[in-house]
């Protein structure tokens, strides 16, 4: 993820978990990709060498895709929100086997966790442990589907600790790393990252030029990659 996404984006209204005091729409501006995923050693420089390389670990884990695609869609979620499990459950699996697993397009996941979701940043945190182990999207998914069972507990560790257990992470790692909150200054990172470019919202997505903003249908994705595939590569002679 080293080129940046355009400085114009197009918003798309749709369902989505918003902060509460935000404006309806977001702000444009430039999303820095490669400064949001694969550059952990970058946002930790003065942590331990232990947990610099921990956080690396999870930020590569999170990338699924082709290392030689062209076009990248890039997600910023949180979950516990109900419309990121609706996307999830309506639309990933379909745009993961029609344009990821055929080599096309690179996905990153980027953590948006919202203040009024209690589990939101402990989820974050989960997820980014079991990433650790590169069991993420395995473990992403878990989280979507059983997000009925832990968004409103006062205290998921076991829950998240059972999930861990079923995607096949090393239970003594994920608890370790989850019970040290090592991975949060992760996820703050990709959530002030995101802010920044005008993120106010989840789910939020960028594909090429364009942003789109909500649990769209699984059409509209399409539609934005196939355009975004379709374009001739940034600098190429016209």
């Amino acid at each position: 993820m080293r080129a940046a996404l355009s400085t114009l984006l197009v918003l798309l209204a749709a369902a989505a978990c918003r902060a509460p005091g935000t404006p309806e729409r977001q702000a444009s501006g430039a999303a820095q990709p490669g400064g949001t995923v694969a550059t952990a050693e970058a946002m930790t420089a003065a942590a331990p060498s232990d947990s610099t390389a921990l956080r690396a670990a999870a930020d590569s884990g999170r990338i699924l895709g082709a290392p030689g695609a062209r076009v990248w869609l890039i997600m910023a979620s949180d979950f516990q929100c109900p419309y990121c499990r609706r996307w999830h459950d309506d639309s990933y699996e379909a745009l993961r086997r029609e344009y990821v697993a055929s080599g096309r397009v690179r996905t990153a996941f980027l953590n948006f966790p919202l203040d009024q979701h209690q589990q939101a940043m402990p989820a974050a945190e989960a997820a980014m442990c079991a990433s650790a182990q590169g069991k993420f999207w395995p473990y992403h998914s878990a989280l979507y589907t059983t997000q009925d069972r832990w968004g409103a507990m006062a205290d998921a560790a076991a829950v998240y600790d059972s999930l861990a257990a079923s995607v096949g992470a090393d239970l003594g790692r994920f608890r370790a790393c989850t019970r040290s909150h090592v991975m949060r200054a992760l996820v703050e990172a990709d959530r002030d990252r995101m802010a920044r470019v005008g993120v106010r919202s989840t789910p939020s997505f960028f594909v090429g030029n364009r942003a789109l903003a909500g649990a769209q249908p699984t059409a509209a994705f399409r539609e934005a990659l196939d355009a975004a595939l379709a374009a001739p590569p940034a600098g190429a002679a016209r």
